[in-house]
């Protein structure tokens, strides 16, 4: 499983717009579509892209005509969150996914939808072999 290098808040909250997008970004369209919003300058977005770039999390390449750099996620978006997950257990749960899934069923907020795949990944977890569910 993936472990993320550390991110912040607005680069995760960057990073989800860009994988959201479903296709490839410009600097450009990032601080109209998402920086203007946010309140975030241009040169602030490129900052912030180029340092998702560093970390491994965007990838950058030319646009067809050459004029501009694209970028796109380098990895899945379920896989970054199940990451950071995995993180958060570790460092703020100390591994214990106890307290985490506690906090789950006293939200109680939850869509049929999100209730039967939570169903099921319980379920999955009896056909997991002994000390690989983590």
């Amino acid at each position: 499983m993936l472990k993320p290098p550390p991110i912040g808040d607005q680069e995760l909250a960057l990073l989800k717009f860009v994988s959201d997008r479903g296709t490839p970004v410009t600097v450009r369209e990032a601080a109209q579509e998402w920086g203007e919003p946010n309140g975030k300058a241009r040169t602030t977005i490129l900052t912030m892209m180029e340092r998702l770039r560093e970390k491994s999390l965007l990838l950058r390449e030319k646009s067809a005509d050459g004029s501009t750099f694209q970028y796109r996620p380098a990895v899945e978006k379920s896989d970054l969150l199940r990451g950071l997950v995995q993180d958060f257990v570790h460092k703020t749960l100390g591994g214990s996914v106890t307290p985490f899934v506690a906090y789950l069923a006293d939200a109680g907020e939850f869509s049929p939808a999100e209730v039967a795949e939570l169903r099921r990944l319980v379920d999955s977890l009896d056909d997991a072999p002994e000390g690989s569910a983590s």
